[in-house]
């Protein structure tokens, strides 16, 4: 995929969801960098067609000897179909931020995978996307309407036995909330962010058999300050995260922000936690992974922009496999000791599930307190919980 098109695809996308206040700007930008300029400008981002990642191999790559009945005895072959949610990291990048290459590799008749790259601003059908049915510009408030197209697709999507296949369902979102969080306090809180999780959350578990859902933790994001680039399209950061990237250092606004961020995390943690979620053929399983992950620098302490495309805010395919990579291994990790990457600088080395457990680990930690109920505070309140508690959005189109 050439940088120059991830570049237009970005814009196109977030002027359908933040409007067209800086498409002048995007329209100077398109004029000073030509596909050529860009691909010389940064040649890490492309790659040679021959370009092959090492093998993986694990010495167990087999599916059980018959279907499994329980969610804690799936292994990855046994897994017949995979599906994602969320916001625009996983719009066109489905087949990255889920490790599907490499459930590809166990189950090679894997369902749901997007056949190709997907852009900004086409009109799509599930043959076009598969099973990635994340939605750009999306925050919490329209999960629950992602939740119910994935659930009424997975019923007629060709292929799949819906009462007996093993399905595994990967969801990022919450970014947006935190982008958008000065523009309507009450919309984007805290208790609406819980009360709109556990809505799509508590749908899959009652409507769909035999599914495992990775709720990725989001990201720490005040270190998309620090990303800066000498382009046009760096200003689109300004548009489409105004509530983080705007306020100035060390100002109320900003803080407030963060602290939202920091508490989002929290109530994210304690809402999967709560065992709410897990019974004998379903689990939502939190993968921390990202809960601290600083954005990759250089060895002068500067920001390794190569991991960044030219808006300065989405993913380039290095850093995404990361993402998938992290993911994986997150998967075959029990409760307490899941890696949390503090940063990309490093490559994440894959893991293989292990010989005495080469189950996908769904139990959740034993609760420590009530689980999680839909609040009626007001935004008020939830502004001054955020005040008192103690995080890079890291995002990438294809």
């Amino acid at each position: 995929m050439k940088l120059f098109t991830v570049f237009v695809a970005t814009s196109v996308g977030f002027s359908l969801v933040q409007g067209n206040e800086w498409w002048w700007e995007y329209e100077d930008a398109k004029k000073q960098y030509s596909e050529e300029e860009l691909s010389k400008e940064y040649p890490e981002k492309t790659r040679p067609d021959t370009f092959k990642h090492p093998p993986f191999r694990c010495p167990d790559m087999s599916p059980s000897p018959s279907v499994p009945t329980s969610v804690e005895f799936v292994k990855a072959a046994d897994i017949k179909v995979i599906a994602a949610l969320g916001d625009s990291l996983t719009v066109s990048s489905g087949n990255l931020f889920l490790p599907v290459y490499i459930f590809r590799l166990f189950n090679p008749e894997l369902l749901g995978p997007a056949p190709k790259p997907t852009r900004f601003g086409q009109t799509l059908t599930i043959n076009d996307t598969g099973l990635n049915l994340a939605v750009t510009g999306h925050n919490t408030a329209n999960f629950s309407e992602q939740t119910r197209h994935l659930i009424e697709t997975f019923k007629i999507y060709p292929g799949l036995n819906f009462a007996e296949d093993w399905k595994l369902v990967s969801v990022l979102i919450g970014m947006n909330d935190v982008c958008d969080y000065c523009k309507n306090k009450t919309l984007f809180s805290a208790d609406n962010f819980v009360k709109f999780m556990m809505e799509a959350l508590d749908m899959l578990m009652n409507e769909v058999p035999r599914l495992i859902v990775n709720v990725v933790q989001i990201l720490s994001m005040e270190a998309l300050r620090e990303i800066h680039k000498p382009t046009l399209g760096c200003l689109l950061q300004k548009s489409f995260c105004s509530c983080l990237v705007r306020p100035s250092a060390d100002s109320p606004e900003l803080k407030e922000v963060v602290a939202l961020n920091l508490e989002l995390q929290r109530r994210l943690e304690q809402l999967v936690h709560s065992g709410r979620y897990f019974k004998d053929d379903f689990a939502v399983v939190l993968q921390p992974y990202l809960t601290k992950t600083q954005p990759p620098r250089l060895q002068n302490g500067t920001i390794d922009t190569s991991f960044f495309s030219p808006d300065c805010f989405h993913f380039t395919i290095k850093g995404h496999e990361e993402l998938a990579k992290g993911l994986w291994n997150n998967m075959f990790q029990p409760e307490g000791e899941k890696v949390l990457i503090q940063t990309f600088s490093e490559p994440v080395q894959l893991m293989c599930p292990s010989e005495d457990h080469p189950y996908i680990y769904t139990r959740p930690p034993a609760p420590t307190g009530p689980a999680t109920t839909t609040a009626t505070d007001s935004a008020a309140s939830s502004v001054s919980q955020l005040l008192v508690l103690p995080v890079l959005a890291v995002v990438y189109l294809i």
